[in-house]
């Protein structure tokens, strides 16, 4: 069986170099191999070892959620590209932002950027969703709640420190609907207070929810 038909199995699929060497074992040269379907548009490289299928192939190709899972991990979707998934603010996101357990990471690739942005590991686990975005593909994502919460710990320069100064932030910033808010669980946001960065401003942001 061609590679390219045996790849079929794969669509939706980021394709790690072990998925591409593992279908090759007909091949003398299977790198070769890789790098001819890169010249013919049948692969596109995001970085070393890892590719997703071309144009040439006539694939479905994964999420960019998807990829961003496998870009750089362990790692969910998070800050405004989850909040947008989630439908709590209006705009568009041109990046996929991410947190991660290792280091903070940026990717420019082919087919999109991927920012990562560090936390902690106690802090890490909380709030991630598997949400299947296809049929083959399950994507690790922030709830509404981390997302929110992500987005306050990560940007530099949020000190929220008044009723008014969250309210500026949620309803001028971010644009948020105040009902979305009121559907938001505040009581798993304040079981969170203790692993989180930046308590008082999340604190001031829960209180805004409370009395939304």
């Amino acid at each position: 069986m061609k590679v390219e038909d045996a790849l079929l199995n794969y669509r939706e699929q980021v394709l790690t170099r072990q998925i591409l060497l593992s279908l090759m074992n007909g091949y003398q040269r299977p790198n070769d191999k890789i790098s001819e379907m890169m010249k013919q548009g049948k692969l596109i490289p995001l970085k070393n070892g890892l590719y997703i299928p071309g144009p040439e192939l006539r694939m479905d190709p994964p999420n960019q959620k998807l990829i961003a899972n496998h870009l750089w991990g362990p790692s969910y979707v998070s800050l405004d590209s989850a909040l947008s998934y989630w439908g709590m603010i209006p705009e568009k996101v041109f990046e996929v932002l991410s947190c991660t357990t290792k280091l903070a990471k940026y990717y420019k690739t082919p087919i999109g950027r991927f920012r990562y942005y560090h936390v902690e590991e106690s802090y890490y686990s909380l709030g991630i969703k598997s949400v299947k975005v296809t049929e083959r593909q399950n994507v690790l994502i922030a709830s509404p709640e981390k997302a929110l919460f992500d987005r306050i710990i990560l940007t530099s320069g949020i000190l929220l420190r008044s009723k008014l100064q969250t309210e500026s932030f949620l309803f001028e910033d971010l644009r948020m609907d105040g009902d979305q808010l009121s559907m938001l669980d505040v009581q798993m946001m304040e079981e969170w207070l203790k692993f989180s960065p930046k308590k008082k401003s999340l604190e001031w942001l829960i209180r805004v929810i409370k009395n939304n």
